[in-house]
This record gives C-alpha cells, sequence and structure tokens, in this order.
C-alpha cells in the first residue's frame, strides 16, 4: 500500500509539470472535444476529417497530443486513485487504524478533477475553472503525500513545547503558499506571466494603471485563450502575483529563522533545510522567467517547485502536529 501511495505521489507530480507544460504551449485547447481527441481515443491522423467535425478548430497535431498525454496521465492517475480507495476499504476490515476517509476524499477529489478538465474545455479555457483545476492537481497531491506520511508513521520525539510552539505560523506559512500559487494560478489562466518584464515590480507608471476589480473578475468572451483581460488589468494579476511573492518570501523566511532557533529534531530540520532550499530554487526561477522572458522550461519548472515547496511545507505541519 505505501510503496502505491509513494507511486501516486510521483504520478501526480508528473500530471502536475504536463498540466503546466500543456498550459504554456497553448494547447489547453489542442483537443476541442472530452474526453478524446476530435471525436478519437487518440490524435487523429487525417486532418481533413477532424476539420469536418470542428471546421473553426483546425487540427495542431503537437498542441493536440500536448493535451492527450496530459490527460492519459490524469486518467492514469485517477485509476491508481481508486486502486487507493478499493485497497482502503479492504484493509479496514482487517486493520481498524488503517485510513480509509482519506482515500475515499482523495476519490472524490479526484473525480471533481475529472469534471474540472471537462469544463476547461468546453468552457474555452474560462480562468476560474482553469485556477480551479491547477489548485486541484496541488491539493490532490498534497493530501497523497499526507496519506504516505499517515501510512509511513514516521517516528518523531513527542512534547518538545519549542517545537509546539511553530505550530500556528507553521500552518499560516502553507495556507500564504497556497494562496501564492492561487495568484500563480490566476497569472497563467488570464496569460499575464508577461505583463510586466522588470524588477522589483514593473515598468513605466504602474501605480496609476492599477486595476484591482478589473483584474480579479472574468469578463464575457467566446473563449478565453490567449486571455480576455485589458493590459492593465492583466498587469494588475502580475503585480498581486508578485507582490504575493515577497510576502511568501518574508512570511517562510520568518518560519525558517524560528524553526532553526526552536527546533532540536533531526526530522524537523530536515524539513526546514528542504524548505530552504525549495524557496531559494522557487524565487530564482520567479527571477528567471522575468529577466528571460518566460523561457517554456523555467517556467514548468517554476510549477514544479512550487508543488514541491507545497509538500515540504505539507509535511513539515505534519511533523509538527505529530510533535503535539
Amino acid at each position: 500500500m505505501r510503496g502505491f501511495v509513494k507511486l501516486s505521489i510521483v504520478l501526480a507530480f508528473v500530471v502536475i509539470v504536463l498540466g503546466a507544460y500543456t498550459r504554456l504551449t497553448d494547447a489547453g485547447l489542442g483537443c476541442p472535444d472530452w474526453p478524446g481527441c476530435y471525436g478519437e481515443l487518440t490524435v487523429p491522423k487525417d486532418a481533413n476529417k477532424a476539420a469536418e467535425l470542428f471546421p473553426d478548430t483546425p487540427l495542431e497535431s503537437h498542441k493536440a497530443w500536448n493535451e492527450m498525454i496530459h490527460r492519459y496521465a490524469a486518467g492514469t492517475l485517477g485509476l491508481v486513485i481508486l486502486g487507493i480507495a478499493i485497497w482502503s476499504l479492504w484493509r479496514k476490515r482487517q486493520h481498524s487504524e488503517q485510513p480509509v476517509k482519506l482515500p475515499l476524499f482523495l476519490l472524490a477529489l479526484v473525480t471533481f478533477q475529472a469534471a474540472l478538465g471537462m469544463w476547461t474545455v468546453t468552457m474555452n479555457l474560462q480562468p476560474l475553472v482553469v485556477m480551479g483545476h491547477l489548485l486541484g492537481g496541488f491539493s490532490t497531491i498534497s493530501l497523497l503525500y499526507l496519506l504516505s506520511l499517515r501510512l509511513q508513521r514516521v517516528h518523531i520525539p513527542l512534547g518538545d513545547p519549542k517545537v509546539r510552539s511553530l505550530s500556528a505560523f507553521a500552518l499560516f506559512a502553507l495556507i500564504v503558499v497556497l494562496g501564492q500559487i492561487a495568484l500563480g494560478g490566476w497569472v497563467a489562466a488570464n496569460y499575464a506571466a508577461m505583463a510586466c518584464t522588470e524588477l522589483p515590480f514593473c515598468e513605466g507608471n504602474w501605480t496609476e494603471r492599477l486595476d484591482i476589480a478589473g483584474a480579479f473578475s472574468v469578463p464575457e468572451a467566446s473563449t478565453y485563450q490567449y486571455g480576455a483581460h485589458d493590459y492593465a488589468e492583466r498587469m494588475t494579476i502580475h503585480i498581486a502575483h508578485r507582490f504575493g511573492a515577497y510576502f511568501t518570501i518574508l512570511v517562510v523566511g520568518l518560519l525558517l529563522w524560528m524553526g532553526y532557533r526552536r527546533a532540536s529534531s533531526n526530522v524537523i530540520r530536515t524539513s526546514l533545510n528542504w524548505i530552504t532550499v525549495l524557496l531559494i530554487a522557487q524565487v530564482t526561477l520567479g527571477f528567471s522567467n522575468v529577466l528571460l522572458l518566460l523561457p517554456l522550461s523555467v517556467a514548468v519548472a517554476h510549477n514544479a517547485v512550487g508543488a514541491l515547496l507545497l509538500l515540504s511545507l505539507v509535511g513539515l505541519n505534519y511533523k509538527i502536529a505529530r510533535n503535539a
């Protein structure tokens, strides 16, 4: 069971990376239907037949394959989570301590993720749906990691009051990182990643052009591919993510400072070490996205490291809770 859950974590990470790659290569509508592609289970070879079915959406095979590979991986993850849920129910009959609520919730979550994947296509990349789909993916991998920790039963020296005192702030840091991921999802869903190309803030008279109400609204549009907001709204979205990043650095940095001062357990310190490395990597990738004008490899890595940073904070919170 533990090995199966660890496999699902790896698969969920692959799905997140493939999802980022699909989005960043503008392949979110590479297949205009769902769950197939131009009415087939794989990318069709006959472009003329595809054009007959969807005359307004010409077949671009490379984008269609990006989309379908992501769907195949996501579908496989769903089947693996279904297997975990069934196995948990069966094992529960023999072992009363076997966690079953979390696997069943994961099954419900990944089912909802499938619905969001469908709506992403049928609603032409509506930003709220796209961001919800991204958050659903990050939530899935986080809960799978939490399930793995529960099954692993990591030994932690109990009763250290200095470690217990970190619990509230560690949870706050986790919420802040999740909020920053949501802002990143909103940037991606609205094609606002290149709205600002200077550091530390934005070029020109950006303070005079802020439009918060417009930035966090969903305008009427027939399709949201390539974005439906004007420049001022996209710039505001980007600025919100940029300020969110600075706040996240401050909060997580403060957590690390507090943690290294108070924690004596090697288990806790290992988590703090991972958070430090991942935070530095994430900041470097974020700045590189701006300075290098959003290269594909860096942008995908920014999503991947964001997921790992979230997992590292989930792990720290779990370990602190076990210490209480």
